[in-house]
């Protein structure tokens, strides 16, 4: 252990201590962690608090806190006001931390994160690229607030735009700041807000629903589970001045069952609210009423279309319906029905409690504000962050992100090959992209989208053909099958490609299969059909050498598709060390010691066992 100063000066009298439990730090360890802390400190003999306490009271205040960003370097335990930000920490490390850092006013140095571009020490998030480069606005308070604590909310401004809404402003006030704030919906569509709010308030109806689409069902994305996890009740805040907006008396969660701590802690959020007289026949005193219920959904992708969600609700089978009627006309139980995803709702909260003019300081001006992204695969740094819209493909994959790695996980500068970004629905993006703006309308133009904000990045060693398969197998397993077009063009897209990659297709395979994407793409019903062969179309845009490899030369590049695949050992790097000869489950290597071996293509079973020994990088076409 090397320990520093903190050289931060006296400490105000509430100290806090913050352990990270949004689901990647908790399935880390980070719930042991903070038992372990809380006894710790306790034995120590400082006086701690694991209850929030507006005035402080010269306790260390410890709790657990969301999702701060930075999964993979969790669990992470926060120490302010000193800024410190300590990463994989185990229980093991905690009587240190405690004995060092708040009993000795000493750094623990292994515990902080190594930037792996300067090797530097970084003390906390002020001093570390990935949280440096972002602005975070959703999730500001998601990796420091207690989730489950409504006071702490509250002390923040929290519910202060919801009561200025029901007590300050007239509904189409409302619907005019939303409209001028240009806020888009951040779902995947990009519709502006404030047009499908307006719509749903002008309709002469009696009984109107607020819906919040919480079924987040892309692989690979995590964000509106996270911002339910970290700050429910800024979620329900938005909620809240969505119905006032409207004119509804009744809003409605419908988040996926697979999020049980979401589920967990937007009840636990709604029912603190009723208790503090927030909900209830006499929201904020204003006199109006209004309540909200929490939804489990089944889990079916499709269910993320309004439509569908909609069916679900009322008890039907999840399937889309022709619009119009669009649901701000005719929704929930046939009265008009706004549906907004869990981030659009989190900032309308910051339109309402700054203005419209603050919001559209950030982003562009078209896709005003920020947006939220996972960020996984092969890259450095994966997580959560938040940009603002028009920031570059290069600035978050390289500059945030770390850059990208190859199968050891070490990053090369050489080694970036496409991002998949908007999961299923949205497309990939190539190195040539790297300088392109994120935003609606700059993403449409390539062929991608915004989406929900998934984001994948991908290393030269993946088969592009591969990544297309994946994503429309998950899509044909998600189809509802109500239209045919989706149903089985779908499937017949999957059989295309499984073709591709198994070396039975012919050239004719990759004109059939471009034409019945785009026919899938131009007559499905929803937006999960019409967007379901977007990975195949811009893989087959930007990579088409890739997929001609497979058909004609019966050559998988990247050696990852098995039937394709031809193992073989570059000589000019093996220096046979027989690691590989070793590892061989067939016998299928040889060559003399010092000497460059060689791979029987008869005995070859195409395991990779080779190219996994092969330090050197030695072994290609598997």
């Amino acid at each position: 252990m090397i320990a520093h100063p903190l050289d931060s000066g006296p400490a105000p009298a509430q100290r806090r201590v913050i352990v990270c439990a949004g689901t990647g730090c908790v399935s880390s360890g980070a719930i042991p962690v903070f038992e372990a802390l809380a006894s710790q400190i306790k034995a120590s003999g400082i006086p701690v608090s694991l209850e929030f306490k507006p005035e402080g009271g010269g306790e260390v205040r410890l709790n657990r806190s969301g999702c701060q960003g930075f999964c993979q370097m969790g669990p992470l335990v926060t120490i302010l006001p000193e800024g410190i930000l300590y990463t994989k920490v185990k229980i093991a490390d905690v009587p240190e931390i405690v004995s060092e850092t708040l009993a000795g006013g000493r750094l623990v140095d292994r515990l902080l994160y190594v930037d792996s571009a300067t090797k530097r020490r970084c003390r906390g998030t002020d001093e570390i690229p990935f949280y440096q480069r972002q602005q975070r606005q959703v999730l500001r308070e998601c990796g420091t607030i207690d989730p489950e604590d409504i006071r702490e909310y509250m002390h923040h401004g929290g519910y202060d735009a919801a009561r200025k809404a029901f007590r300050e402003l007239t509904p189409e006030a409302i619907c005019r700041e939303i409209t001028a704030s240009g806020l888009r919906g951040r779902g995947g569509a990009g519709f502006p807000t404030g047009r499908k709010w307006e719509a749903a308030r002008t309709q002469p109806s009696g009984k109107k629903y607020v819906i919040c689409n919480a079924d987040e069902g892309d692989p690979g994305a995590f964000m509106n589970r996270s911002v339910m996890e970290g700050n429910p009740h800024s979620v329900l805040e938005g909620l809240m001045i969505a119905a006032r907006a409207i004119g509804a008396d009744e809003t409605l969660v419908y988040v996926r069952t697979e999020y049980p701590l979401a589920v967990q802690r937007m009840r636990r959020a709604v029912e603190d609210a009723r208790k503090s007289g927030l909900l209830g026949k006499d929201a904020f005193g204003s006199g109006h009423s209004l309540d909200c219920e929490v939804m489990e959904g089944a889990g079916a992708f499709v269910c993320g279309e309004e439509t569908a969600m909609i069916a679900s609700i009322e008890g039907q089978r999840g399937m889309p319906r022709p619009k119009p009627p669009f649901p701000a006309q005719s929704g929930l139980w046939g009265r008009p029905t706004v549906i907004n995803n869990v981030e659009t709702l989190v900032h309308v909260v910051r339109v309402i409690r700054e203005g419209a003019a603050s919001f559209r300081k950030t982003g562009t001006a078209a896709s005003p504000g920020t947006k939220t992204f996972a960020l996984t695969g092969h890259v450095a740094n994966t997580g959560l962050i938040e940009v603002p819209f028009g920031t570059t493909l290069r600035e978050v994959v390289i500059n945030i992100g770390g850059g990208v790695t190859d199968r050891r996980g070490k990053v090369k500068a050489d080694m970036f090959k496409a991002v998949q970004i908007g999961g299923p629905s949205g497309g990939c993006l190539t190195r040539e992209h790297l300088d392109l703006p994120l935003d609606y309308d700059s993403l449409r133009g390539a062929g991608a989208m915004v989406g929900s904000g998934g984001l994948v990045a991908m290393n030269q060693r993946t088969c592009m053909v591969s990544i297309a398969r994946f994503f429309m197998d998950f899509t044909q397993r998600e189809s509802c099958g109500k239209c045919v077009l989706c149903r089985e063009g779908t499937r017949q897209m999957l059989v295309l490609l499984d073709d591709i990659i198994e070396g039975r297709a012919t050239p004719q395979t990759l004109v059939t299969l471009e034409q019945l994407a785009l026919a899938v793409q131009k007559g499905s019903l929803c937006g999960l059909g019409k967007t379901a062969p977007n990975p195949v179309l811009s893989t087959l845009r930007y990579f088409r050498e890739e997929y001609e490899a497979h058909v004609h030369n019966r050559c998988c590049p990247t050696g990852q598709c098995k039937a394709l695949a031809k193992p073989h050992i570059d000589a000019e790097r093996c220096k046979g060390c027989g690691a590989c000869l070793k590892l061989c489950p067939v016998n299928a290597i040889s060559g003399e010691r010092k000497k460059p071996h060689s791979i029987d293509q008869k005995l070859c079973i195409k395991c990779g066992a080779c190219a996994t020994a092969c330090k050197l990088e030695a072994v290609a076409g598997v």
